[in-house]
């Protein structure tokens, strides 16, 4: 009797798996920001999906420009393009700087503005009044998680297809952002902004996710559409199905079994 009770009870511990509102364990992917105008800047930062479908990032780096505020962006896309951190070549004009328009080209453009408050979307991008600000060593650290509500579609299940970028260098190793090494940023002022200098623009670190924890979420690879995969039934639950259904066999035969020998 316990035997046939303890067959019965797999396929129904299997089936609860399948129903939502099951806890699942927060996800994390691992980036290594680097150096990407020889300015010595490194940084790891750690993005992480929680079980709520929030997203809470943490960065920490340094070799950054002092005392001054450092614009950052996860770049990328969730719609199967193959975007990727840049290297010298990207340099375009030959100036010895990768620009933030020669940068675009390579890492996408922004997804989301990791502001310290409020407003977290592409809008926010040179809001350097909201962006963390390095301390008198160059040293940058920054921790915010985002609500599920704000993120665009498709970040949590193509996470491990995004990376960070901060902007922010020192060309003429002044201490400061000015005019006189590069002049004023053509991105800022192409979309409004005037004034900027490019050292305030121009990208300091990439970094793409890496890891073995970047395996455990999911992505998109597809050519078209938005490389989601939210209507499509997940691989797991076919896992979880074919378990209660091998369940449910096992316990039949069992019954019977068990019938035959009384």
């Amino acid at each position: 009797m316990r035997l046939s009770q303890a067959l019965l009870a797999v396929p129904a511990a299997a089936l609860v798996l399948v129903f939502p509102g099951v806890a699942y364990a927060d996800e994390s992917v691992q980036v290594q920001l680097k150096d990407l105008n020889e300015t010595g800047a490194t940084g790891t930062a750690t993005m992480t999906a929680t079980s709520a479908g929030d997203l809470k990032i943490m960065i920490r780096s340094k070799g950054m420009t002092p005392n001054s505020p450092h614009a950052q962006h996860v770049h990328g896309a969730v719609n199967g393009m193959d975007f990727h951190c840049p290297d010298k070549s990207a340099d375009a004009n030959g100036n010895g700087f990768v620009s933030t328009e020669e940068g675009l080209k390579m890492y996408g453009d922004i997804f989301i503005s990791l502001t310290t408050t409020g407003d977290t979307t592409k809008a926010s991008g040179l809001a350097v009044d909201r962006m963390p600000k390095a301390d008198a060593q160059g040293n940058l650290s920054y921790e915010r998680t985002i609500p599920a509500a704000d993120l665009p579609k498709g970040t949590i299940e193509h996470l491990k297809d995004l990376h960070l970028v901060q902007h922010g260098i020192d060309a003429n190793d002044n201490g400061k952002y000015d005019m006189e090494a590069l002049g004023e940023s053509t991105f800022a002022k192409s979309i409004g902004v005037n004034g900027i200098p490019a050292e305030a623009t121009d990208p300091a670190t990439c970094g793409m996710v890496s890891g073995a924890a970047a395996g455990s979420v999911p992505a998109g690879g597809v050519a078209t559409g938005d490389g989601s995969t939210s209507d499509a039934p997940s691989p797991v639950l076919f896992a979880v199905g074919g378990l209660a259904l091998l369940g449910a066999a096992g316990a039949v035969t069992a019954r019977r079994r068990l019938a035959g020998q009384r």
